[in-house]
């Protein structure tokens, strides 16, 4: 099992190093083991098959663990975050989410979650 964390911040304002550490927290509450961050500072405009995520999605197998700090950080649109969280669940990946104390296990009430907490950012970053 690998352990990634990604870290995308679309601002230099955001605060990268508080990121880092509340997923440390999580990483070790959750016993994840050794976490690699990836880290860009990019717009979630960008699609994500054009950003660092398409590569570890792409590269990640089974059981393999990808943390974010909320699930906007994955993508822009509630689309962009579900085909994410789809293809993960297709190739039986587990994703957490810092915010929300979230992750996807496969299980339809995390799946359910999931679209919640996506199309809730959605709205927010639309206000």
């Amino acid at each position: 099992m690998k352990t990634t964390a990604y870290l995308r911040i679309s601002t230099v304002d955001q605060d990268i190093e508080k990121n880092k550490s509340d997923i440390l927290k999580l990483a070790n509450e959750k016993r994840l083991g050794y976490v690699e961050f990836i880290e860009e500072q990019i717009s979630g405009k960008v699609s994500w098959r054009n950003r660092k995520i398409f590569a570890i999605i792409n590269e990640a197998k089974k059981d393999d663990v990808i943390i974010v700090s909320e699930l906007s950080r994955l993508g822009r649109s509630m689309l962009e975050i579900m085909e994410i969280l789809s293809i993960a669940t297709q190739k039986q990946l587990k994703i957490y989410s810092v915010k929300g104390d979230w992750h996807l296990d496969g299980s339809i009430q995390s799946k359910v979650m999931a679209m919640v907490f996506s199309m809730a950012s959605e709205i927010e970053r639309d206000l």
